[in-house]
């Protein structure tokens, strides 16, 4: 049975005009929150719990940025410090971070669990392709710098780093450099075509999946997602069964 836990707001800072980073202080925590991992967290009495991956937690702090578009998520972006928060986790199953040379790559909101990824792998080298649509929706950028060997950021309409799509960077990039593992997490489209980029240079690729959440523990099934493990269609609980998954079992021919 997963804990809820009340945790006091210590920061709340804005990243972009809708973008949020939260800061709780939670030492009340103690079980071992893997990169990957999310909290299911009550924004309102009167909404739904929301997911959210966790982007860090170091020194009994719990970091979780967010994109404040619904009901929910804007209830949340105006929490006071002092505030005490509901969350529910740590939930769901993370990264395997077992490998000496790896790279992340983000796309907009989805490169937040790879910034807590990178701050827990040991690996020897570490780099991160991250994308976004233009210089003003860049966030993270120096605390990536710091946790990574090799830091390219690319950015649809070139005005800040690479001009293009993140997935031609990382095509770039694995010609240049050479990977035990991609991680990736961002748009549905984005992760695909990440992963055949992957499978041509045969490298081995987890995928961070979002979908639609209610209970967050995988009983009432609606987040559930097809896949193909060893040759059978199964069906699997993105809450529960992921939300990190093998790519070639999400995106199988």
């Amino acid at each position: 049975m997963k804990t809820n836990y009340l945790c006091r707001v210590e920061e709340l800072k804005r990243l972009t005009d809708t973008i949020w980073l939260l800061e709780l202080e939670a030492s009340n925590i103690r079980e071992a929150i893997k990169p990957g991992q999310f909290f299911h967290v009550k924004c309102d009495d009167g909404y739904l719990r929301r997911p959210f991956s966790v982007c860090d937690f170091k020194d009994g702090i719990l970091k979780i940025a967010f994109e404040a578009r619904g009901k929910g998520t804007k209830a949340l972006s105006k929490v006071e410090r002092g505030d005490n928060i509901d969350v529910l986790g740590p939930l769901g199953n993370g990264f395997d971070i077992g490998y000496d040379r790896i790279c992340v790559v983000g796309g907009g909101i989805g490169v937040f669990p790879l910034l807590y990824l990178l701050n827990k792998s040991e690996s020897l080298r570490k780099d991160a392709v991250l994308g976004f649509l233009c210089k003003d929706k860049v966030v993270l950028e120096n605390e990536f710098a710091n946790l990574c060997d090799n830091l390219v950021i690319a950015c649809d309409d070139g005005s800040y780093g690479v001009r293009g799509f993140v997935t031609t960077a990382l095509e770039k990039h694995l010609e240049e450099h050479r990977f035990d593992i991609v991680y990736t997490c961002g748009p549905e489209k984005m992760m695909k075509k990440v992963y055949e980029i992957c499978k041509k240079h045969e490298i081995p690729c987890q995928v961070s999946l979002e979908e639609r959440m209610g209970c967050g523990i995988g009983a009432c099934l609606v987040c559930v997602c097809e896949v193909k493990k060893d040759k059978v269609l199964q069906n699997k609980r993105v809450c529960k069964d992921g939300p990190v998954m093998w790519a070639n079992e999400v995106y199988y021919d």
